[in-house]
């Protein structure tokens, strides 16, 4: 096989015999070379086809090395075929640099240790794949930190950064990255390897003169230096933000000859890092954050340079439209109102070793700011007013995607940056060109370093909105430099900007910038076409995913139609995974519940990003003919919870559950499901017949001879013990109580007690009735009249997790058609189990879009703590004086409903003393903890928060779980068991009176 093969052959060319002979050679030479994973499947590629930006590449494969070794064997065997390289982190980039027809190497997966920290001389040596936040949090043990810190801070790793020469809120304290590498150890195409950093004049010219690889590279920099360091030191704009193009500049004398530096940046065009050693800053412990609330967007931008003088460490900005695509979302709600109003907001952090001084900072900018000529309202916020407000920063570009009534929007000039004593002027011609084209867009960022983000409407879908926006990014760039600004201050050039160059830089370095390329990687096989190379760069509007003209688009197929509604998708499942914009919250191991499956697997096709991406190219991509029979697919979908987390904490409400649910039922439609589906799916008939006979169900179910075989037939992991039936349902225990006396009346004497439909969800009914009969009770006691359902029935929950929607359909059909008297009345539904509250809440809307019985029971539902917080909430005051109390939020609890606060409320209201356990998922979700082959991974997830919280609790210490799932997980992985919130109620009710 030729070594040019790969080199000729480019994406859209068919995977004829020649381009299939290289993908198996390099494979099978990978495969023999390389510790790591290898993936050359299609399902691998396909996930590595898009990142966080517009264009999408598919790749040649994936590999995952496990050390600098792997690094190097990897580009041995590519340079046996031709093939090219794209290093790769977690792939949060947006302007295309992290696609290619490339092998990608992801060095998130293994590569990812922080080696060492040397808080004296203040540095640390990482490798590629580490989270930025790992090295922040081992930093900060010694009040130092790294300064640059993007938005993606939770996840991004550092050789991305460096690939992308990155910043974020605190530039000001520290600068770029570029401004923060010490060296960098580095593999070349060719196999060279070579630690670079800052070179002294003797140093360089020793290894000029030790010839060699090393020495041609070093004499070829010198030599661009010496022909190019006057133009380097006109043309480029010194300003905080600039980040276009390579660094030729720190070739320059006055910059100690970094070469590190000079590489910062490069997108991976040049050279692979393996480790990289970083300078750390100081990180004042004590941050007061300043809100300045402007009347005009423009003049918030106007006061960067007077709110500069105060020296603060973080300086971000943003406008009022963008506010109003978060409330129009219903994302940050609580957070929002933490701001004063105003149109345009300024966000000014001071920093200090002491509180007072960092106080008497923020108040001195406060009155400051009275005296300017646009004078601002000024807050100086609380810690708990300022998390909130970071929130609302931090979640821009989230809030700009899928606003309900706005176009879509994307990427494509969101990163110019201007001296910050232009930024308003930029901001009113940038505007003004926008309006133009029928543009527009919020307007946030790094405001104090003059770098504003921006998401634009732009038609990606239309061959004349296609050339409106190469247009518009021509005349844009224009704009930007007329007042000496960067195409790029952040997000780097990979392909949206990368033919722009010429116009900021000239013919000339855009000469230097080939030369410098061609130094590193001769062959052009490092990330070719991105930012600079000695062939062509691609022009923004090539690989674009969505184009009708260009990249790898494919004609729509005819309609899918779906059991979901997809109603705020424009009722397209396609439409529903293009959701995901890409830039990897899903991602995030700390904090949150997103995503448990990755933070077991740490793989992406388990992230929800990984998910939806597949599931794009599954109706619309590389998967296309494999369509819902595809095994990458399923694969993917087969370790997702349903935990819905993603739903409310994925920044633009990607439902994977729902999608999991929709694929599994076009998957299956009109064939049999595997055996386990139904076993599982219809769980609630199996509790309604066991009940008949409960005692003989539990001798089967848990029998020394008959469980094994229980559960091999039903597809149950041999680890886990069936629960157990109660010796009688709540539903019965009520029916026949009522029999023998008379119906139970309220304790509070009430002339009209209002009417409420306690809810006997299959869990609380048939495993845990002494929760239904505590619910009850307590809602009794606080003055409701509880009405009941008689008889079998259920949401069917499961069903969702097995796509078995008929079935789903069905069953919320006779409850519509069972419950319409209360349904109509508007009398409340109180649940007990979220998951099954979560079903009338989220899924029966979609199912039912246009029945109003739907609609309302929808907006009847509530959980027991939720209810009684906001129509009961002093009557268990005092009760539980002196208990402690730990609580575990159910997943859907926090997803669909806003999470235990009021559970917590009541329960300190009753005297308790009470913690949340800052744990995610509990692992079990439902059937998925219970299924064959997956209870490591169940067992994974709940050692990761909620296990060594439980175990560390004192024997004293009350254990509140709400979800019939989680109370298992406890009960089967631990010695303790947990009780439901209603039961502690109940509890306190028996107490007080």
């Amino acid at each position: 096989m030729s070594s040019s093969t790969f080199a000729i052959l480019s994406n859209s060319a068919p995977l004829g015999h020649e381009r299939f002979a290289a993908h198996r050679e390099l494979e099978s030479l990978l495969r023999k070379s390389v510790r790591g994973e290898v993936g050359f499947d299609t399902g691998s590629r396909a996930l590595y086809a898009s990142d966080a930006s517009n264009y999408r590449q598919l790749p040649i494969g994936v590999i995952f090395p496990r050390d600098a070794a792997d690094v190097e064997a990897t580009l041995a065997a590519c340079r046996v075929t031709g093939a090219a390289v794209l290093p790769r982190g977690a792939g949060t980039s947006l302007a295309g640099q992290c696609v290619n027809v490339a092998v990608v190497v992801d060095y998130s997966r293994h590569m990812n240790a922080l080696t060492s920290i040397d808080p004296d001389a203040r540095l640390a040596r990482v490798e590629p794949g580490i989270v930025l936040d790992r090295l922040r949090e081992a930093a900060e043990l010694h009040h130092l930190t790294y300064a640059p810190d993007p938005a993606t801070h939770s996840r991004c790793t550092l050789g991305g950064m460096i690939g992308n020469n990155s910043c974020g809120v605190h530039g000001l304290l520290g600068g770029k990255v570029v401004d923060n590498v010490e060296s960098l150890d580095i593999v070349l195409y060719d196999g060279t390897r070579m630690t670079v950093g800052a070179t002294p004049p003797e140093r360089l010219e020793a290894l000029i003169r030790g010839g060699g690889r090393i020495g041609q590279i070093y004499s070829g920099l010198a030599g661009i230096r010496d022909r190019y360091a006057a133009l380097v030191r006109e043309k480029f704009p010194r300003i905080p933000r600039r980040v276009s193009g390579y660094n030729l500049d720190e070739l320059l004398p006055e910059n100690s000859f970094h070469v590190a530096r000079a590489l910062v940046g490069s997108e991976g065009t040049c050279a692979n890092v393996v480790s990289a050693t970083l300078n750390l800053t100081a990180s004042p412990p004590f941050r007061v954050l300043t809100v300045l609330a402007f009347n005009d967007a423009f003049l918030s931008a106007d006061a960067v340079p007077l709110a500069l003088e105060h020296k603060p460490i973080g300086l971000e900005g943003f406008d009022s439209l963008l506010v109003d695509f978060m409330r129009r979302k219903g994302l940050a709600l609580r957070e929002l109102d933490q701001l004063p109003s105003g149109v345009g907001f300024l966000l000014v952090e001071m920093g200090a070793w002491s509180a007072e001084e960092a106080r008497a900072k923020a108040e001195s900018l406060a009155h400051a700011s009275q005296s300017w000529s646009s004078r601002p309202v000024a807050h100086i916020c609380t810690p708990d007013e300022a998390k909130a407000v970071w929130h609302v920063r931090e979640s821009a570009l989230g809030a700009m995607v899928f606003v309900p009534g706005e176009p879509d929007r994307w990427e494509g000039w969101e990163d110019a940056a201007v001296p910050p004593t232009q930024l308003g002027k930029y901001l009113r011609a940038i505007s003004t060109l926008m309006a133009q084209y029928g543009f527009r867009s919020p307007l946030y960022g790094h405001y104090g370093q003059g770098c504003v983000h921006m998401r634009v409407n732009f038609d990606f879908h239309s061959a004349e909105g296609i050339r409106a926006f190469r247009e518009f990014i021509d005349r844009a760039a224009d704009v930007v430099l007329s007042f000496g600004g960067s195409l790029s201050g952040e997000h780097g050039d990979g392909q949206a900007r990368a033919a722009l160059l010429p116009k900021m830089f000239g013919p000339e370095l855009v000469e230097a910038f080939r030369e410098f390329k061609g130094l590193w990687d001769p062959d052009n096989r490092m990330n070719p076409g991105k930012l600079s190379d000695a062939v062509r760069v691609y022009d923004p509007i090539e690989n674009l995913r969505h184009s009708p003209i260009h990249g790898s688009h494919i004609p729509a197929q005819p309609k899918l139609e779906t059991h979901f509604a997809f109603a705020a998708s424009d009722s397209s499942f396609e439409r529903a995974t293009e959701r995901c914009v890409g830039v990897g919250t899903c991602r995030n191991t700390q904090g949150g519940v997103m995503c448990p499956s990755y933070r077991a697997t740490g793989e992406e096709q388990h992230s929800t990003r990984g998910r939806a991406h597949l599931l794009w190219e599954m109706l619309a991509g590389s998967l296309r003919e494999e369509g819902f029979k595809s095994h990458a697919v399923h694969e993917a979908l087969d370790l997702c919870l349903s935990c819905k987390a993603c739903k409310s904490e994925c920044p633009v409400q990607v439902d994977m559950a729902v999608y999991k649910s929709e694929f599994l039922a076009q998957r299956y439609k009109g064939r049999l499901h595997p055996l386990h589906h139904y076993v599982f799916g219809f769980a609630d008939r199996l509790a309604r017949y066991g009940s008949l006979a409960p005692s003989l169900t539990n001798a089967i179910l848990t029998g020394t001879l008959t469980s094994p075989l229980v559960k091999r037939i039903a597809g149950v992991a041999r680890e886990r013990r069936l629960p157990r039936l109660a010796p009688k349902s709540f539903q019965k225990a009520r029916s026949a109580a009522q029999e023998s006396s008379h119906t139970p009346t309220n304790l509070v004497q009430n002339s009209a007690p209002m009417p409420v439909v306690l809810w006997p969800d299959t869990w609380n009914n048939s495993y845990h009735p002494q929760a239904l009969s505590a619910a009850e009770t307590v809602l009794s006691q606080a003055g409701f009249q509880v009405e009941v359902p008689r008889g079998h029935i259920c949401c069917g929950r499961p069903l969702y997790d097995f796509g078995l929607l008929d079935a789903a359909r069905s069953y919320l059909s006779r409850v519509l058609a069972r419950m319409a008297t209360q349904i109509e009345a508007g009398i409340p539904f109180i649940f007990l189990e979220p998951s099954c509250a979560s079903v009338f809440k989220d899924e029966l809307p979609e199912l039912f879009p246009n029945d109003p019985r739907a609609q309302h029971l929808s907006q009847q539902v509530y959980l027991l703590s939720d209810w009684l917080a906001d129509r009961a909430p002093e009557f268990t005051a005092g009760r539980l004086a002196g208990a402690q109390i730990l609580v575990h939020g159910h997943c859907h609890h926090k997803a669909v409903f806003g999470g235990p606060a009021s559970e917590i409320a009541l329960l300190r209201k009753a005297g308790a003393n009470v913690e949340l356990i800052e744990a995610g998922c509990c692992g079990m979700a439902g059937p998925f903890g219970f299924e064959a082959g997956k209870f490591e991974v169940s067992k994974t997830i709940a050692n990761q928060g909620l296990l060594p919280a439980v175990q560390s609790a004192g024997p004293a210490t009350i254990l509140v779980a709400d979800g019939f799932s989680c109370r298992e997980q406890i009960a089967q992985l631990s010695h303790r068991r947990a009780v439901h919130f209603a039961e502690v109620l109940a509890f306190t009710c028996a107490c007080g009176g």
